[in-house]
C-alpha cells in the first residue's frame, strides 16, 4: 500500500512562509511538534534578518505554527490565504497655487529662507537652535501651527537629522536650519539619506571655528559640503545665495531639486547673510507637495516600498553606487549655476560667493573706475561647481582672485572644477582671506588686486 502523507491524509494545507515578512524570532519552532521548522541559516537580502527554514515531510498541517507567527503574511497557508494583489503606487504630482501679489517683504536671511520653505509646501521641521541659525526655526516654530503642519525641537542634530530621514522617506517635503557645530553633528544620518535617496534640505548658517568657535560669519563649511557628507560617494547639490532674496528663491528651488533628485539639498549660508535684512518679493505661486510613487507612506499602495541604504552582497552595494554616480553625473551636468558681473571683458576675474561675494562686487566697481577691467565670477552652486561658464570666460582673463572667509576651501573648489575641465594652467590664481568671523572688505579686495597686477606686470 503506498505511503500517505500525514498532511495529505488528513487534506489539510501545509503552512508555506514569505521570507521577506519573517523576522527569525523562531516562535514558528517552538510551536512545531513534528521538528519541521529550523532556525534559518542564510540572510535575507532584502531585509538583512535570517528567516526560519521549513522541511515539511512530517507536516501534519495543524497550524500552530501560523498561529504562533507574529507577522502578517509571514507564516501562512498559500491554498486558504493567497497573497493579496499589492495596488501599484503612482505618482501624484505637486500643484502650484498663484499667490496675489502683495507688496515686497523686509526680512532677515534666515526669515527669508523660512519664507521660502513655507512656499514650497514644507509643513514639517526638525531641528535644534544653534547661533546664527535660529530665526529660522523660531519662525518656522511660530507659523507652522497655523499651517496644519508640525515643528520638533528634536533633542539633538543628531536626532533632527534622523526625523528627517523618516519624514522624508515618507516623501513629504521637511527641513532643518544649524550652523556649522550643529552640521557636523548631522553628517552621518546625511550620509544614510543620500544612500536611501531621501530628500530633505539643510539651511547651514556657517560660522567660525574649528571646534566650538565664534558666532561671526565664516565660510567655514563649503569643503564639508562639497566633499564631506559621510563616508563612501556621497554628494549633494549645494546652493550658495548672496542676499536675502535669494535666501528664499533657493529655499524653494531646493525642494524641488530634493525631490527631482531624491537627494538631500544643502544651502550654504554664512552668519552675515542669516542675520541680514532686506527687501524680498514673493512669488506669483506657492506649491502644494505631491506624493511620490517611491513613497514609503503607510498606506496600502506603498506597502511594497522600501527605504534602505544597506546592502549586504558587494555586488549590490557596487550596483547601487553605480545609480548613485550616474545621478551625481545627471546633477554636474544639469545643475551648475554661476552669476556674471562684468566678466565679457575681464582680464582679472573675482571669484567670491555668499556675502564676500558683495564685498566683491562693490570692489570691480572701484577697479574699473581706476581702469582695470575686473569682473566678478559668482557661483550660485558650490557642488556643482559651475566650470561651464567660467570656461568661456578664461580666454581674455590672466589672473584669478579667489575673495572668501575660509582658508582656501573656495579656492580648492574652483582649482579641482578646472583641473578636471583641463583649463586655466597658464592662469595665475591669488586670494583675500579672512578668517574667524571676519570678512573681507571691499579696500581689502581691491587692493589684492592692485598688488596682484603690479607682480604680474613686473615679472
Amino acid at each position: 500500500m503506498a505511503t500517505v502523507s500525514k498532511a495529505r491524509a488528513t487534506k489539510r494545507p501545509r503552512p508555506g512562509l514569505e521570507p521577506e515578512y519573517c523576522k527569525g524570532c523562531n516562535r514558528c519552532v517552538e510551536a512545531c511538534a513534528q521538528g519541521c521548522i529550523a532556525p534559518g541559516q542564510e540572510i535575507n537580502s532584502q531585509t538583512g534578518l535570517v528567516p526560519v527554514s521549513l522541511h515539511l515531510d512530517d507536516c501534519t498541517a495543524c497550524g500552530l505554527c501560523i498561529d504562533a507567527c507574529p507577522e502578517p503574511y509571514g507564516m501562512r497557508v498559500p491554498e486558504v490565504l493567497p497573497p493579496r494583489p499589492r495596488p501599484l503606487p503612482s505618482d501624484l504630482p505637486a500643484v502650484r497655487l498663484p499667490l496675489a501679489e502683495g507688496r515686497p517683504l523686509i526680512v532677515k536671511g534666515a526669515h527669508a529662507s523660512a519664507i521660502g520653505a513655507l512656499l514650497a509646501g514644507c509643513r514639517h521641521f526638525f531641528g535644534y537652535p544653534i547661533t546664527p541659525s535660529t530665526e529660522g526655526a523660531e519662525l518656522m516654530a511660530r507659523l507652522l501651527p497655523q499651517l496644519d503642519g508640525h515643528f520638533v525641537q528634536a533633542v539633538s542634530e543628531v536626532a533632527a537629522v534622523n526625523m528627517m530621514y523618516g519624514c522624508g522617506g515618507a516623501g513629504l517635503p521637511c527641513m532643518t536650519f544649524t550652523s556649522s557645530p550643529g552640521f557636523s553633528l548631522m553628517l552621518e544620518g546625511v550620509s544614510y539619506m543620500i544612500g536611501a535617496e531621501v530628500p530633505g534640505v539643510i539651511v547651514n548658517v556657517m560660522r567660525g571655528g574649528p571646534g566650538l568657535g565664534g558666532i561671526g560669519p565664516e565660510q567655514s563649511d563649503i569643503k564639508l559640503m562639497c566633499r564631506g557628507l559621510g563616508h563612501g560617494g556621497t554628494h549633494a547639490i549645494v546652493l550658495a545665495p548672496a542676499n536675502p532674496q535669494e535666501m528664499l528663491d533657493y529655499t524653494q528651488l531646493a525642494f524641488e531639486l530634493a525631490f527631482e533628485y531624491r537627494n538631500p539639498v544643502m544651502i550654504a549660508a554664512d552668519g552675515y547673510l542669516g542675520q541680514m535684512t532686506g527687501k524680498v518679493t514673493l512669488p506669483g505661486a506657492a506649491v502644494k507637495p505631491g506624493l511620490p510613487a517611491w513613497a514609503v507612506h503607510g498606506d496600502a499602495a506603498h506597502r511594497g516600498n522600501l527605504i534602505n541604504s544597506f546592502h549586504l552582497a558587494d555586488t549590490d552595494l557596487e550596483a547601487h553606487n553605480r545609480h548613485l554616480q550616474a545621478k551625481y553625473l545627471k546633477m554636474t551636468k544639469a545643475e551648475q549655476r554661476a552669476d556674471l558681473y562684468r566678466c565679457q571683458d575681464a582680464s582679472v576675474l573675482l571669484v567670491a560667493c555668499n556675502t564676500p561675494a558683495r564685498m566683491a562686487k562693490g570692489a570691480v566697481r572701484e577697479l574699473r573706475a581706476e581702469g582695470i577691467a575686473a569682473g566678478l565670477f559668482r557661483p550660485q552652486t558650490l557642488w556643482p561647481f559651475p566650470i561651464k561658464a567660467l570656461k568661456p570666460l578664461l580666454g581674455e582673463v590672466r589672473q584669478i582672485v579667489v575673495v572668501e572667509a575660509s582658508d582656501g576651501q573656495l579656492e580648492d573648489e574652483l582649482r579641482l572644477a578646472l583641473s578636471h575641465a583641463g583649463v586655466g594652467q597658464s592662469i595665475e590664481i591669488r586670494h583675500v582671506r579672512r578668517m574667524g568671523g571676519v570678512l573681507p572688505s571691499v579696500r581689502e579686495i581691491a587692493d589684492g588686486v592692485r598688488a596682484a597686477v603690479r607682480r604680474r606686470a613686473t615679472a
